[in-house]
Parts: structure tokens; sequence; C-alpha cells
């Protein structure tokens, strides 16, 4: 809950801009864009691990540099109105980090991911759910808790088998590590016991959900390949059925 209510803001400005860039006009040189300006690079400061195979051409290529976003830190919280990216590109901030900058960076490539990064980012993201999940059933206490890492573990190693049901025949390579930003949610629960733990995993699986739903939402109207579309909106209504659990159940734990 500490980070979660201030990324809704930085969530709810990306989904905007992503509908104001849609209106944009098409095939003149030069042509501008109102609204937010994210890079067209989707998985900008994203290192995975893995690429796409030689036969997709330009698309989920890895680039560690950063995403040319702007946004303001308030110690470990996002604060409220942080995200900026109206106008010019600007100062970028790197994505995997623990750092609040970094989730917003994160957030600000949805707009413009294509459709290999956003297949690669939400396995990553599934392998995050079945880590966690299955710590939650060993380490936790909670019924509840261990309840709902048990589902994690069930529905994501399915959404995993659904995925390269997609990605295969699109010739993207699945990463077999976490991606940075999913790696720092990871490395906030890990070592943790008790209380502490439940506390820190219902944190992390309110923030991941969060950042799932704008995913696949974005990706739901913006995808480039039908299958990616489907899968995108099919996903969707599971996603926030999570979401809705993890809140109810960090309202125990906390």
């Amino acid at each position: 809950m500490k980070t979660t209510s201030f990324f809704l803001v930085a969530v709810a400005v990306v989904l905007g801009s992503a509908c104001s860039s849609s209106t944009s006009t098409t095939g003149t040189t030069g042509s501008s864009t109102s609204g937010s300006t994210v890079t067209n690079d989707a998985s900008s400061g994203m290192t995975s691990g893995s690429s796409t195979s030689p036969g997709t051409s330009g698309s989920g290529s890895m680039n560690t540099s950063s995403v040319g976003t702007s946004s303001s830190v308030s110690g470990t919280g996002v604060s409220s109105g942080s995200m900026n990216v109206s106008g010019s590109t600007a100062s970028s901030a790197p994505v995997g980090g623990t750092g609040a900058a970094d989730i917003n960076a994160f957030a600000a490539t949805f707009a413009s991911m294509d459709d290999p990064t956003f297949l690669m980012t939400a396995a990553s993201s599934n392998m995050l759910e079945i880590q966690l999940g299955q710590m939650a059933t060993q380490q936790s206490a909670n019924a509840d808790v261990k309840k709902y890492g048990q589902m994690m573990k069930d529905h994501h190693t399915k959404a995993t088998q659904e995925l390269k049901t997609v990605a295969t025949p699109l010739n993207v390579t699945l990463p077999t590590a976490l991606m940075p930003v999913h790696q720092a949610l990871a490395d906030k629960v890990a070592g943790k016991t008790g209380k502490a733990f439940d506390e820190a995993y219902m944190d992390a699986m309110e923030t991941a959900h969060r950042l799932d739903i704008a995913m696949f939402e974005a990706k739901s109207k913006q995808a480039s390949t039908p299958s990616v579309k489907a899968l995108a909106m099919k996903t969707l209504p599971m996603l926030n059925s999570h979401q809705k659990m993890a809140d109810e159940v960090e309202k125990k734990v906390d």
C-alpha cells in the first residue's frame, strides 16, 4: 500500500498519453503528436537475458540505455503527478532498479511497446507471480496469503503456456530470467519472514498487477498482431480479479 496509491496516478497519465498519441497524423514527414512523447524503443532500459530470434525483424530488441521520460521521485514512492512526459523527451531513468523513477519509466513504455516486447515482459511477469507464489505457499503462516500464492502459481503457469502458443509462431524467444523491474519487486520480498513477508508479498502483488493491467489494457487496444490482441483481451479479466483479491488480502495482513 506504500507505493500503489501513488502509482495509479502515473499509470493514468501513461494511458492518457496512449489515447492522445493515437490521434496523431500518419504518413506525413515531420508530423507531431499531442500529449506525451514516449520513446519508440519499447524495451528501453529492460534486459531479460533473451531476445527475439533472427526471424523477427526489428522486434523485441533490447536497449539497455534508458527510457526518455521525465519523472520526479519522492523518497521510495511515486509522488502524485510525478510522471511528466508531455512535450519533448526529457531526462531519462533506467528501468529495473528499486526507485520510483524506474516504475514510472517502465510504465511509460506501455504506450509504444511493440508486440514481441510485450510478450517477453508478460512472460517475465508470469515468472514473478509463480516464484513469489511458491514462496508464499512455503513461508507464509497466513491461510489467505498461502491460498492467494497457490492461485498465482496455478493461474500464471497456465497463462505462461498460453503465452507460448502466441509467441512461438511469431518467433519470439521468451525470457528465462526476470527482467530488472520484476527482479526489483522480488528482491523486496526475499529474506522476509512472518508478518513482514506477508505485507511485502501482498504489496508486490498489488504493484505487479497494476503494472500488468495497464500494460495489457494498452496492448488490447494497440496490438499489431491479432493473436497478441486476443491474448491481451482474454487475460485482462483474470488480472483484474487477481488485483481485487490482492487488495482484499492486503488489508487483512497490513
